[in-house]
Formats: structure tokens, C-alpha cells, sequence
């Protein structure tokens, strides 16, 4: 029997009206899902009155804890997602077919973890914009964010980008790395604890796969090479997966994300940019658009050097993408509410022709 505690369940996940047995889900492949359950590694699919109808189930992703209905004979049938205490989440535009309407809706791509190991290499891949936008994305999670400077052994001098990257990632633990000669791993261990979850965030070919091999002391992730000359790499992880390390820590290793546009992270760009945020209000002004007019607080930063221009640029720059990320989430959501309504109609009148 699989104690589930040990995966990370938690009694005040589970309600009180909940039916069936909980399970973790470890993957997915596509509408089949691979769960850990206390008869032990199981596949499941939705039960489709549940979460192909107008409900307001979530669809469930890695790291999800659910309620399946046990089948010892073939895939168990997955009854409903439960809570959730941290996610990452982005706008799903192909929607999921309810009532024949394409609906557009939050996609979760990794759910219940601890902390967000946001990665970085320390060669030519290192990209403080990137890196903005990884820490964006895990302080909105509800997780704590640490960042992983990876591939140590591979820099030569990196201790002025390591203080450019602290300054960025104020608040934020920065560790520097290398899972190929093990340097720096033993300052993880305050996060690699049994029954805490961590998600591995990072693009590919910044060495997730190693990082993951090297805690579990054994090759229990491919690893491909990465091209010298721009220091990427093929995706080496096709799917998001969770699974547990010999010490009881559980990993959930994602695909390098390249588009980064979110369901929502106004409250982690706040985070992030707080150096630049404090400016903000403090203006003559209370409407100032901090470009020409006078007494403004941003660009008198600016011009005495407190705040960089680039950093100011980078963060307006942010803001511009999640306000058209939820421009555009607004629309499609009220334009599916509309034509779920004619559907609705269509139906309505169809019906009461049959009847006359």
C-alpha cells in the first residue's frame, strides 16, 4: 500500500462530500493519465458527465491531487480535481468542447508544489529578461521561487553576474551550481525535504534533466547534448512529469516554455518589480504617465541613476503583455459566453418546433 502523505496529500485537501479514493497525478499523455494512488502506480481517464459538460471541474494537470473511481482491471475513472494550493497557469485558446462551443480556459500545467527552482545556465543562455519573466510566473504561482544559476563548472568568472542577478531576484534565494561536478548541491538541502514538491522551470538545454539525475544520484532522466554555439538544446522532456527522489522529495520537471503570455500575473510583476513599483505613486501628479511631465518620480530615478532605464523599460514592457493577455482572455471568454448562448437558443427553438 502507498501512503499518499508521502506524496504530499494533505486531509484538508480532500472535502467533506468527496467520493471515491485520492490519487496524484505523475503525467499526462494526452487524454490518458498516469497516477499514484494507495494500490500504487495506476492510469486513469475523466469520467466525461464530469468534465466534458458546463461544470466548473478543473481539468486536471501533473501535480494535481484527484478523486478516482479505482479500477483494478483497466484505467480508473478520475471523479474530480481537488483543491489546489500553488499552479501555474496560462490562457488555454483551444478551449475544450462544451456544448459544441470552444471555450477558453485557464490551462494549469503543473499544480502543488512548494518551491519553483527557476534555472538559468551560466553561459551563453543566461537572459536577465527571461529571468524576469520566470520570476513573474513563480511568485503568481504561490510558491516559494529560488533561482539556480546552472553549469558553474562551465564559467569562468561569473561573480558580477552573480550580483546582477541577486539584484534582479531581490527577496529570492540565488544559488550557483553544477550538477556535472556536483558543486553548490549541497546548499539545496533546505528544499530537498520528504514530501515538499518541486517544479523545475527553465528552457531546454539549461540542464533540468541533469539537476534531476544528479539529486537522485542515478540517470533517471535522458539527457541531451546542447548545440556549443548558442548553448540550446532539443526538449528533452516531452510531457510534464512527477516523480519522487530516494529521499522522499518530489520533482515535476516541465518542457522548456517559450511563450510565457499568462492567465495572470499582475501580483507577480509586482513582486519582481518591486524596486520599480515603489516609484510609482509617488509622483506629482497623481495620473502621471511618467514620459514628459514634471515632478515625476520614475524618471527622476532614472536621471540620478537609482533606477536604470532598461529595468524601467523591461517592466513597462511586462505589464504591456499581461494587460493584452488579459485583454485578450476578456474577449474570447465573452465571445464564448455568447455563442454558448445561441447555442442554447438554437436548441430552445428546435425543441419547441418539434413540439408544435
Amino acid at each position: 500500500m502507498v501512503d499518499l502523505t508521502n506524496y504530499g496529500l494533505t486531509p484538508d485537501l480532500i472535502q467533506q462530500n468527496s467520493i471515491g479514493i485520492p490519487a496524484r497525478i505523475t503525467a499526462v499523455h494526452k487524454e490518458r493519465y498516469a497516477l499514484i494512488c494507495e494500490q500504487g502506480e495506476i492510469y486513469g481517464q475523466l469520467k466525461s458527465s464530469v468534465y466534458y459538460t458546463d461544470s466548473a471541474q478543473d481539468f486536471p494537470t501533473t501535480g494535481d491531487f484527484v478523486m478516482i473511481k479505482y479500477n483494478p482491471d483497466g484505467d480508473s475513472q478520475i471523479i474530480q480535481t481537488l483543491h489546489r494550493r500553488t499552479k501555474f497557469s496560462r490562457s488555454d485558446y483551444s478551449g475544450h468542447a462544451v456544448g459544441y462551443v470552444k471555450t477558453v480556459r485557464e490551462q494549469v500545467v503543473a499544480a502543488n508544489f512548494d518551491y519553483v527552482f527557476v534555472m538559468q545556465s551560466l553561459n551563453h543562455d543566461l537572459n536577465v529578461r527571461r529571468l524576469e519573466r520566470y520570476l513573474a510566473l513563480a511568485w503568481q504561482s504561490g510558491a516559494m521561487p529560488v533561482v539556480l544559476l546552472t553549469k558553474a563548472d562551465l564559467a569562468e568568472d561569473y561573480e558580477e553576474l552573480l550580483k546582477k542577478i541577486e539584484k534582479v531576484a531581490a527577496g529570492v534565494k540565488v544559488h550557483s551550481i553544477s550538477a556535472k561536478t556536483g558543486y553548490g548541491l549541497e546548499g539545496l538541502s533546505n528544499y530537498l525535504l520528504p514530501g515538499k514538491t518541486i517544479v523545475f522551470l527553465g528552457s531546454s538545454g539549461v540542464g533540468k534533466s541533469s539537476l534531476v539525475n544528479a539529486l537522485a544520484g542515478s540517470e533517471v532522466m535522458q539527457v541531451s547534448n546542447i548545440r556549443e554555439e548558442d548553448s540550446r538544446g532539443r526538449h528533452t522532456t516531452t510531457h510534464r512529469q512527477l516523480l519522487m527522489l530516494p529521499n522522499g522529495t518530489i520533482v515535476i520537471d516541465t518542457p522548456g516554455m517559450r511563450e510565457l503570455g499568462m492567465w495572470e500575473v499582475s501580483d507577480g510583476i509586482g513582486e519582481v518589480f518591486a524596486d520599480v513599483e515603489i516609484y510609482i505613486g509617488n509622483c506629482k501628479f497623481s495620473d502621471c504617465k511618467h514620459e514628459t511631465e514634471p515632478g515625476c518620480a520614475v524618471k527622476s530615478a532614472i536621471e540620478s541613476g537609482e533606477l536604470s532605464l532598461e529595468r524601467w523599460e523591461s517592466y513597462l514592457k511586462m505589464k504591456q503583455e499581461a494587460k493584452f493577455t488579459a485583454e485578450r482572455s476578456f474577449f474570447l471568454r465573452d465571445k464564448d459566453a455568447r455563442n454558448k448562448k445561441n447555442v442554447i437558443q438554437n436548441r430552445q427553438k428546435k425543441s419547441n418546433e418539434r413540439k408544435h
